[in-house]
Formats: C-alpha cells, sequence, structure tokens
C-alpha cells in the first residue's frame, strides 16, 4: 500500500503573511493601474492645455481676415489652412481666386442691363473728374463696396486730371468711355481688375459709364462740383444720383459763389451757357435751356444772368451728369477738348 504524506497546514502567522502578501500584490497592481491612468490623464491635459492657445491663434487670424477681406468664414478658413496661417499668403489667394471668378462673373453678366447706380465728382480749384457708375439695382448702389468702386473710378480721374492734362485755352478737359476708363489705374491696379472684383462679390453687372476730366489753364479760372443729394458735410468728394462740373471766373472780392451755380445746374439742367447776342429767352420758363435765361434755383426772383452778373462772375463751361440718362456728346465753344484716344496716347 501506497502512503501519501500529507503536507502540514501552514500556521496562522504564516497564512497571515501570505495574506498579507496576496494584498500587498494586488495593491502594487492597482497603484500601477491608477499611475497608468494619471499619466494618460495628465497626457491629455497636457495636450488640450497645449491646443488651446492654437485654437485661439487660429480663430483670432480667421476673424481678422474675414473682416479685412470680407469673404466668407469658410473661404477665409481654407486659405489660412492651405498656407499655414499665413495672414498675407491668404489674402493674397483669395484675391486671386476672388479676381478669377470676377472675370467669369463679368464675362457672364455683361449683356445685362445696368441703368441704376451713382455719379461722383472729385475737384479742387483747378482740376475736377465727374464719372458715373452704373449697375443693375438701386438696391447695389446703395452698397457700401460700389460707393468705394466708384470713388477709386473717381480718384483715378482727378489724378489723370492732374498728370496727363495739357492745353493752352483756359481749361482742357477730356471724356472718356468705358474703355478708357476701365485702362486707368488705382492703388496699382487697373479699374478693370477692380471693377472685376466687385462685379464678382455682388453678383451683378456693373459698368464704368463715362467720365469728364478737367484742368484749369489759368490762376483765375477755378473748378466747382455739386452732387444731388448733396453729402451733410462738405468735401472735394461726393456722390448722388445727378453732378456738375463747372469752369469760372469770379472777382476775387465777391463771395464765391461757384457751388451754388453747380446746384442751379444740377436742379435746372440747363444745356448751354447762352448768349445775349445769338440766343433769346422763351416765354415759358420751364421750358428755359439757357443757363443766363433761367430762374435762378436759390431764388428765383432773379434770373442766373442777374446772379452772374451781381457777383462778377463769368461762366467758361460746365457739364452736367444725370445717372441712366441717354447721351449725346456736344463740343462747347471756346472749350479745347483732347481726342478720346488721349489716354492711350499719354499713357
Amino acid at each position: 500500500m501506497t502512503h501519501y504524506r500529507v503536507p502540514p497546514e501552514p500556521s496562522v502567522g504564516a497564512r497571515a503573511r501570505n495574506n498579507r502578501e496576496a494584498q500587498s500584490a494586488k495593491g502594487s497592481a492597482c497603484d500601477a493601474s491608477i499611475s497608468l491612468l494619471y499619466n494618460m490623464f495628465l497626457q491629455l491635459l497636457r495636450r488640450i492645455h497645449s491646443s488651446i492657445p492654437r485654437w485661439a491663434t487660429d480663430t483670432s487670424l480667421l476673424a481678422k481676415l474675414r473682416k479685412k477681406t470680407g469673404y466668407t468664414v469658410a473661404n477665409c478658413k481654407k486659405a489660412l489652412e492651405m498656407h499655414n496661417n499665413d495672414p498675407d499668403k491668404a489674402e493674397a489667394w483669395l484675391k486671386e481666386q476672388a479676381q478669377a471668378m470676377g472675370w467669369a462673373k463679368a464675362t457672364k453678366l455683361a449683356g445685362r442691363t445696368a441703368q441704376q447706380g451713382l455719379v461722383a465728382v472729385k475737384f479742387d480749384k483747378h482740376h475736377g473728374a465727374l464719372v458715373e457708375l452704373n449697375c443693375e439695382t438701386d438696391f447695389v448702389a446703395k452698397n457700401e463696396k460700389f460707393h468705394k468702386m466708384i470713388e477709386d473710378a473717381t480718384l483715378a480721374c482727378f489724378k489723370f486730371s492732374h498728370t496727363n492734362l495739357k492745353g493752352k485755352g483756359p481749361i482742357t478737359k477730356m471724356e472718356m468711355d468705358t474703355e478708357q476708363l476701365r485702362n486707368l489705374h488705382c492703388d496699382g491696379k487697373k479699374l478693370s481688375e477692380i471693377l472685376a472684383l466687385f462685379i464678382g462679390s455682388v453678383g451683378e453687372n456693373a459698368v464704368l459709364r463715362r467720365a469728364e476730366c478737367w484742368k484749369s489753364n489759368s490762376d483765375d479760372v477755378k473748378i466747382a462740383a455739386y452732387t444731388h443729394p448733396s453729402p451733410a458735410v462738405l468735401s472735394d468728394y461726393s456722390a448722388g444720383k445727378y453732378g456738375a462740373l463747372m469752369a469760372y471766373k469770379q472777382n476775387p472780392l465777391h463771395e464765391d459763389i461757384g457751388r451754388q451755380i453747380c446746384q442751379h445746374i444740377v436742379g435746372c439742367g440747363p444745356e448751354k451757357i447762352g448768349s445775349k447776342e445769338h440766343d433769346k429767352p422763351v416765354k415759358n420758363n420751364d421750358d428755359e435751356t439757357c443757363l443766363i435765361y433761367q430762374e435762378y434755383l436759390l431764388d428765383p426772383s432773379y434770373t442766373v444772368e442777374e446772379v452772374l452778373a451781381s457777383h462778377e462772375v463769368e461762366v467758361i463751361d460746365f457739364v452736367r451728369f444725370s445717372c441712366g440718362e441717354a447721351t449725346g456728346s456736344t463740343a462747347l465753344p471756346g472749350v479745347e477738348k483732347q481726342p478720346l484716344d488721349h489716354v492711350q496716347t499719354l499713357q
């Protein structure tokens, strides 16, 4: 018979020691798990903490780029992502894309009628510019971007009158058509490029229709201008539905009334200055087209001729634009007009 030896039971002390060792092992494992979880939690916090400044910076750049360019949030975000958050490169890319889209849209919309818009003037004592910019709706004509577009065009014409007009008469003036206007520059860009960007942004056809650039060749010949509605604060630039430029001489001892005569021209729409030798007043004052025979807008008890005489003013020439009107070019006597290709010749 085989005998098996039964191992003796561990003593109470040994069992207690074994229990302590087991609990210690379990505790160590638990501590290790807790430590691992804690370390993972710390790493997660570090990642979140490190990503917060980056996210805030991106959001700040996005907001600034959106405000500066006016393009959509999605396009601004795409531009920043493509150029590693470089705002200058992102802005340049946005403008390239917008111009490409603008050219395409401008070509697509070119045949649509544009009879709304504004007329703008900019002038000093011896230079003046009068510009008409058309669009499809009056809603767009009130848009801030539209006002910026016509201001750029008027500034380009005003600079042209300073640098390019030459002549020997009392004033030199030049009429510009659409193509000549598109070839002028503002801030280093052609007006045609600026117009394409504008068309792309508003989704309407727009046309640089016409302009007049004037220069006085004599110290005693001055330029005045006016638009209606007139601005609340007088300025050398303004825009409205109607506008006029006038060249005139006046005795400096009298109050300068150049602006008031321009206001009359805008309001009453004379077709010519008129001459006492060659023109006679019509019976119905409402049908009068000669400036000198019209009732003065600001005081109908006088004729314009009487007002001019009392202030010793001689009107040399004037031009009036009404936004959207039918046009016909007529030469005024005694004024040197330069040919329509003069822009290209001087450039």
